[in-house]
């Protein structure tokens, strides 16, 4: 049996690899959030392999992520619940792929990525998984931002890492309906600023009264407008935010993921729970605020130079990544408005 090639035998062979390549496949099925992150990859797969096809599969709830995006030629777009598993596979193994990158690694990303049969498939030899790879990643996911995580595949095959930004589609007409949506709701002198009270864990939301106490700051002092966001499920809270408010607010309108990101570039500022509207607003160019607590703001806050995060300091139990708090929350619960407030001040003046 031959040996397993590594990334340091692949490091051999750049230009040869080069050549050969004629189609990529790029695996990440979800979250919206590290769908965002994981975008990093495409404006270096496309400058190192200009005339490869390039393949990107995600599951529906991101594929406005993929769809449209410049850069990706064949968005392979999974509904877990409608289509079948196996025949997935087989659609995989079909499309003859060079080369593919699995940015998940899970037990089910792994088997998609063996599935392909591609000579050369990237990924991170975790637990269980190292056998569906041929050229294994050290994972640095506990020292740095996932953007860089999502570019050490490339790195492994020496591919040039030319840009660092994320690649998320704004096509022209919804960017032009949501900006007619928000035209009225600029009502004060102030920016417009986006808040995001909503999160897929428990653990990562600050609690609504804070929201609505920020939201008066910024009305107060900044002359804001208001726009709370809210997706599925959410709609109840922005409105007791809204209720709870002195100042009036907007409820943004219903959106898909494509159209919130269209409608994030027509703001001017978002502050949001680590989410994944956070991670879009900040791919679109808006400056952003993340809020902090069970998560690592250096590994997953807001990416890019325009945008920062907060967090209440000096607590043992920052960055525990526990989805349900099991002492109150109090990351979250004793983060004061005005801390909040003052890091967005910050920020706005970073950004002037």
């Amino acid at each position: 049996m031959g040996r397993r090639r590594t990334a340091r035998d692949q490091h051999r062979y750049p230009a040869l690899l080069r050549r050969s390549v004629r189609s990529i496949l790029v695996i990440k099925p979800r979250a919206i959030g590290d769908v965002v992150l994981s975008t990093v990859v495409l404006p270096n797969l496309r400058a190192a392999f200009p005339d490869a096809r390039l393949a990107f599969l995600t599951e529906s709830a991101a594929a406005d992520i993929i769809r449209d995006n410049p850069y990706v030629d064949d968005p392979i777009i999974f509904h877990p619940r409608r289509d079948g598993y196996l025949s997935l596979l087989r659609r995989l193994r079909s499309k003859r792929f060079d080369l593919v990158f699995d940015l998940f690694c899970n037990p089910r990303s792994a088997q998609m990525a063996f599935a392909t049969g591609a000579p050369v498939r990237v990924g991170y030899p975790f637990r269980g998984r190292a056998w569906a790879y041929n050229v294994h990643v050290e994972t640095r996911a506990d020292r740095i931002h996932n953007t860089e995580f999502n570019l050490d595949a490339l790195a492994a095959l020496d591919i040039p890492v030319t840009e660092r930004r994320l690649c998320f589609p704004l096509p022209e007409d919804p960017l032009h309906r949501m900006g007619e949506a928000l035209y009225p709701l600029r009502t004060r002198s102030g920016p417009l600023i986006a808040l995001n009270a909503s999160g897929t864990w428990e653990s990562k939301r600050w609690d609504l009264a804070s929201f609505a106490r920020l939201g008066d700051l910024l009305a107060e002092r900044l002359d804001a407008n208001i726009l709370l966001l809210w997706g599925p499920g959410e709609e109840d809270d922005v409105e007791w935010i809204i209720r709870d408010m002195q100042y009036s607010a907007h409820k943004a309108p219903p959106t898909t993921i494509g159209e919130l990101g269209a409608l994030l570039a027509c703001c001017d500022f978002t502050i949001s729970n680590d989410s994944g509207p956070m991670h879009i607003s900040a791919a679109v160019g808006t400056p952003t605020l993340g809020i902090f607590g069970p998560t690592n703001p250096l590994l997953q806050g807001p990416f890019g130079p325009r945008n920062a995060w907060v967090r209440l300091e000096g607590l043992d139990c920052l960055g525990c990544n526990l989805t349900r708090c099991t002492i109150g929350k109090i990351c979250m619960r004793d983060l004061p408005p005005e801390t909040v407030y003052m890091a967005f001040h910050a920020l706005k003046e970073k950004n002037r």
